[in-house]
């Protein structure tokens, strides 16, 4: 089949291999518009759009979907099929109605469960033993088309955002194509998601990323992983930005929430139930490191804390 690859960060870029791999024909690619990124804002092209470049594929990166001269060159393309891996911008019925199979859209979740852009995130933060990736067809409503096929991935007890993720981008890669290899043949149709057990997984902020000790602790473990590496958790620490890396549920009892206790090889902070041994820290102005070698650096008061 004649393809229109559409995604724009790492997570896309094992299926955006796999299809220049296989034998469909990625006649171009579309991604997020290059952005200034880092402490010197270079502008870099997306990792998907720098995949495309080395394997001499158009690029288009259009400001909106629906902006008349990129839907003007995907009508000219004449694709069969348009693929879609985290692509991040809203798709309207102008680009959904130009393929005759549609867009095929890889999603980490099994749905309907955990609908929206941050899926992995949610699974990870509310405690679910099982996610996974499915391929649906897009249509208006959001994440609710037709599945074609799933596959499922076990959470591991220390798992982030950043490496459940990996995971997922590498079998749902191998889904998707065998997905676009079905639709290809006629073998593979897509079916009707249940009503029940609808779940949104909204996109995580700053602001959803700041650790709240009054929490139980394996609420502050699951809530810390989920936003690992992006945005990363944070509390306050003498007023400024302390950013936390995963903790380990202790079953220490006795501190205050937020309250600090430093141990010889460990540095404890209080919840509502146990206390958590922090693992890296980086405070304000400082390079990231592990806490123990931050607490010896730092002349901490009895009863400060993390707020």
């Amino acid at each position: 089949m004649r393809l229109v690859f559409a995604g724009t960060p790492a997570a896309a870029v094992p299926s955006l291999r796999a299809l220049i791999d296989s034998e469909h024909e990625v006649a171009a690619v579309v991604t997020r518009p290059d952005a200034a990124a880092g402490r010197g804002r270079k502008v870099l092209r997306s990792p998907v759009g720098e995949l495309a470049d080395e394997h001499g594929i158009e690029v288009l990166t259009p400001a909106r979907a629906s902006d008349p001269d990129f839907l003007a060159r995907l009508r000219e393309i004449a694709p069969d099929c348009c693929p879609v891996v985290a692509y991040g911008a809203l798709l309207r019925e102008a680009a959904l109605a130009v393929p005759r199979l549609g867009w095929v859209n890889l999603h980490f979740s099994v749905l309907p469960a955990w609908r929206g852009a941050a899926p992995v995130q949610a699974a990870i933060r509310h405690g679910d033993e099982i996610t996974g990736a499915s391929a649906f067809q897009l249509v208006r409503e959001l994440d609710a088309g037709p599945v074609y096929g799933v596959v499922t991935e076990e959470i591991r007890p220390a798992d982030t955002a950043g490496e459940l993720l990996g995971r997922l981008a590498e079998s749902g890669a191998g889904l998707l194509l065998a997905t676009l290899d079905g639709l290809a043949e006629g073998t593979v149709r897509g079916a009707e998601q249940p009503a029940e057990g609808i779940s949104y997984a909204p996109k995580v902020t700053v602001d959803d990323a700041r650790v709240d000790f009054t929490a139980p602790a394996v609420a502050v473990d699951r809530l810390i992983r989920s936003v690992t590496p992006d945005p990363g958790a944070w509390a306050e620490f003498r007023g400024e930005r302390f950013k936390l890396g995963p903790v380990a549920v202790t079953g220490e009892i006795g501190l205050e929430p937020g309250e600090i206790r430093i141990e010889r090889r460990r540095v404890l902070v209080g919840t509502a139930t146990s206390a958590v041994a922090l693992g890296e820290v980086q405070a304000a102005g400082k390079k990231r490191m592990a806490a123990p070698d931050w607490a010896r650096g730092t002349r901490i008061d009895e009863g400060e804390r993390l707020k």
